[in-house]
């Protein structure tokens, strides 16, 4: 299973925006971090802020940031909101199926499973998951290299 880039790029906003949670943050920010077109995530955010993950501000001193608690946004909600569908083969989409073996095959069942099961695992988690690690991915989105310890090589 393959998600969009529209749910992948979403989930990457929510993630900035809940490492930074104590500022607002601007698109271009976003897009500076991840290599994302802005316009591309104008859209995203748009999207994200009808769907209440974001709270967004316009004008000189705008931005945005989570609409909500990191630990209220469930990670199996979100992709379930952003993904135009889940329609893994032709037989999942009622009104567009045309496989003759519909009735007979057992491939569709096979598959619901595996999208049931996918959730199952995406719904244990949320967005505070996500950022659990929140000092390596403040240092990863500003470009900041990782402390590392100084190891002293033994003179010889």
């Amino acid at each position: 299973m393959r998600l969009t880039d529209f749910t992948d790029y979403s989930l990457r906003v929510l993630i900035y925006a809940a490492v930074r949670s104590d500022e607002l943050v601007t698109i271009q920010e976003i897009s500076d971090a991840f290599g994302i077109p802005r316009n591309h995530l104008m859209k995203i955010v748009h999207a994200l802020g009808r769907a209440g993950y974001l709270s967004t501000s316009r004008g000189r001193a705008g931005g945005l940031c989570l609409g909500r608690p990191a630990t209220t946004i469930n990670v199996g909600e979100v992709v379930r909101t952003m993904e135009p569908d889940f329609h893994m083969v032709e037989c999942f989409n009622a009104e567009a199926n045309a496989c003759v073996i519909t009735a007979a095959c057992g491939l569709r069942g096979v598959l619901g499973d595996a999208l049931r099961a996918y959730f199952e695992v995406l719904d244990n988690y949320t967005l505070a998951d996500l950022v659990a690690k929140r000092g390596a991915l403040t240092r990863l989105l500003n470009h900041e290299p990782a402390v590392r310890p100084v190891v002293r090589q033994p003179h010889k």
